[in-house]
């Protein structure tokens, strides 16, 4: 029997009028059920169902891989800590202080930098994303993980850094480039890889450069946390759900 090795998760939200589609990883490893990335704030109950339909109770989980700051990203991490406290969240060292709350979130600053200068009809938006972020809670960290870490998740996988986004952002890459799970260092948009919101990212060369090198990758299969699979090649049709 062929063990599985991962799934993709969908939770779906409703954000200004605008539906959304996002996708954590569960990653199943010897010792490890490990969870990257965890959607909104106020959604661990979706997040809880769409654990429990891949066969996985997030009690079972061990640890949670934050890729990086944004609150779509970790927003529910402090609730899932709290209800399953002994689940460890890993992140980057250059993420970890935002991660924490122990620095002012990048995001919300790059948001109120730009506030001013938003059109009248868009100010609004402005302060309701400006007031979100401020009611993001941190969750501690408990391990650090840079480019180059090797762990058995997903059948084996590596840290990749991938910045620009943000500055600690993190991929990870799997065994025999069978597959990239790449957070927001690369979006599924019309049929290919692109810079997720080239007028967001911190630093948008580095967000280039990051992309380059993950489509360098001879990855079989993309999986992006906005946008869904690409495939690079044919593929089993049950892979999206680990094999």
């Amino acid at each position: 029997m062929i063990e599985k090795t991962y799934a993709v998760l969908r939770l779906h939200y409703s954000m200004d009028g605008a539906e959304q589609v996002l996708c954590p990883v569960v990653l199943f490893g010897a010792e490890d059920t490990v969870l990257v990335d965890c959607g909104y704030p106020d959604s661990l109950e979706q997040l809880e169902e769409a654990l429990r339909a891949c066969g996985v109770e997030a009690r079972d989980l061990t640890k949670l891989v934050l890729t990086h700051q944004d609150d779509d990203h970790m927003g529910a991490a402090a609730a899932l800590k709290a209800k399953y406290p002994a689940l460890q969240v890993l992140a980057s060292p250059e993420e970890a202080p935002y991660i924490e709350g122990r620095k002012k979130n990048l995001r919300l600053q790059q948001a109120e930098a730009l506030q001013d200068l938003l059109p009248e009809e868009r100010k609004t938006w402005g302060e309701r994303f400006c007031r979100r972020l401020r009611l993001l809670q941190g969750v501690p960290v408990d391990g650090l993980i840079r480019e180059g870490d090797i762990f058995d998740w997903g059948g084996g996988c590596r840290v990749l850094a991938t910045p620009g986004h943000t500055p600690g952002h993190l991929s990870l890459v799997f065994s025999h480039e069978e597959f990239c799970v790449t957070g927001d260092a690369a979006v599924l948009e019309s049929n290919g890889l692109s810079v997720a919101n080239p007028g967001f990212c911190l630093d948008l060369r580095e967000a280039e450069r990051s992309l380059r090198r993950l489509q360098d990758l001879p990855s079989a299969r993309y999986i992006c946390y906005h946008g869904g699979i690409l495939e690079m090649q044919a593929l089993p049709l049950d892979f999206p759900s680990g094999t």
